[in-house]
């Protein structure tokens, strides 16, 4: 019974730190976004905590959606300015500022798809 509540809380952490890094990333993409990527809108739509909180697995969806894999490689390239940036903000509540790892929420282009096959 104490593992599965050990657990629950260990869960409820890694939510917690997932919203406050979604939360700040997306205003870094806010911010900085045009400089990354001129002429793109970059939203953060999924945050995912290893258990340990080392590794933050942020998935973001870029419009418009033509040339998004430019768009990650150049996100992937400013890892070290976001993530400075970010151990910026949220110094005060987190000892360790996590790795990101950037991935592309493709759902929406999934939802678009099968909404243009009902259509046909």
């Amino acid at each position: 019974m104490s593992v599965k509540s050990g657990y629950e809380m260990e869960s409820t952490r890694q939510k917690k730190v997932s919203r406050l890094i979604q939360k700040e990333i997306a205003e870094i993409f806010q911010r900085k976004g045009n400089e990354i990527a001129p002429g793109k809108l970059i939203s953060v739509t999924v945050v995912r905590m290893s258990p340990d909180l080392s590794l933050a697995k942020i998935y973001l969806s870029i419009f418009p959606s033509e040339g998004k894999q430019e768009v990650l490689n150049t996100v992937r390239d400013h890892t070290s300015k976001i993530r400075f940036e970010l151990g910026q903000k949220i110094r005060t509540q987190l000892r360790i500022v996590p790795e990101l790892a950037y991935f592309i929420d493709d759902s929406l282009d999934y939802i678009e798809n099968i909404e243009k096959l009902l259509k046909s």
